[in-house]
This record gives structure tokens, C-alpha cells and sequence, in this order.
């Protein structure tokens, strides 16, 4: 169990990085460490595929959301290839979280991202 556990936390944490960087060149290689060259993501704001569609996706984000972090919340659960986790944006200036969600993600056999599949459970209005 432990081996499979490993893969899941290892896949999320990845994912976490690349969500959080900022630079476009650490964005770029966090991106590609974490996804396959044809993975996707897919929440209910935006549908994409490729390393540099996902990395636009993530620069939108700290568009909007500049000085956020995504963190996770609680442990990660997975099964097969799959995998699933929560997660929030949280404002490192005052820690305030205003979006929340959480993410189903599909793995390839080195463990690296295929698919993201993402719920939105709390978002600002307007956002």
C-alpha cells in the first residue's frame, strides 16, 4: 500500500508545485515534471491539453490571484491510476482562502499527470 500511496503524494505534490510558481521558465519545467506532454486539465471554467495550455491555465490564476498560494487540504486518496485530493487559494498576506475545490487526477505508468479532472466548491463572486 504504501507504494501506491507514495505515487499519489508524489503526483499531488508535483501538481502543487506547478500551480504555485510564478516564473514562466520554473512554470514551464514544473508543468512538464508533473504531466504528461498530452495531459489535460479540466474544471468547470476552462478545458485544456498540452503542457503549454496547462501553464497558461496556471499563469491566469496568479493573474487573478496574485500573492496566492494553492495548498493542499487534507491527505490524498487514490486507487489504480487514480487519485484525489482537496486543495485551496490562499492569500499569504492575511491567509484568507476564498477559492476551494478539490481534483480527481489519472495517472500514467511513471506516475506523471494525464488527466486533471477539477470542482470548484467555493469561489468569489465575479471570479
Amino acid at each position: 500500500m504504501s507504494v501506491n500511496t507514495d505515487r499519489y503524494q508524489t503526483a499531488a505534490a508535483r501538481y502543487f508545485e506547478a500551480w504555485n510558481a510564478t516564473e514562466p521558465e520554473a512554470l514551464a519545467k514544473a508543468v512538464a515534471a508533473a504531466w504528461t506532454a498530452d495531459g489535460s486539465y479540466t474544471d468547470p471554467l476552462t478545458d485544456v491539453a498540452g503542457h503549454e495550455g496547462i501553464a497558461a491555465v496556471i499563469a491566469g490564476a496568479h493573474e487573478q490571484f496574485p500573492g496566492f498560494v494553492f495548498r493542499p487540504l487534507g491527505a490524498v486518496d487514490g486507487h489504480h491510476d487514480t487519485a484525489r485530493f482537496a486543495w485551496e487559494l490562499v492569500n499569504e498576506a492575511d491567509g484568507s482562502a476564498p477559492v476551494a475545490g478539490f481534483d480527481v487526477i489519472t495517472l500514467d505508468a511513471e506516475g506523471r499527470i494525464r488527466s486533471v479532472l477539477g470542482f470548484l466548491d467555493r469561489v468569489p463572486a465575479g471570479a
